[in-house]
């Protein structure tokens, strides 16, 4: 199930206490957070929860890598 995006733009405060919110009610769901950053990029995100999906450091640029179906 996918409950949707939300976008809004935070201080850095708020969307950790969001964040910590989220982790503690994900059960067996997963969830993504996306945030402007200082990077390359100009974003970093995390993951939460089980999910194809994976953070993966690649000299320095954050890649999503895609686990196998099970």
């Amino acid at each position: 199930m996918r409950a949707g995006a939300c976008v809004g733009d935070y201080s850095a405060r708020t969307r950790e206490r969001i964040w910590e919110q989220v982790v503690v009610h994900v059960e067996q769901d997963d969830a993504v957070m996306v945030w402007r950053a200082a990077t390359d990029q100009g974003f970093d995100f995390a993951t939460v929860g089980t999910n194809r999906r994976m953070p993966v450091d690649f000299d320095g640029l954050k890649l999503v890598s895609f686990a196998p179906k099970a």
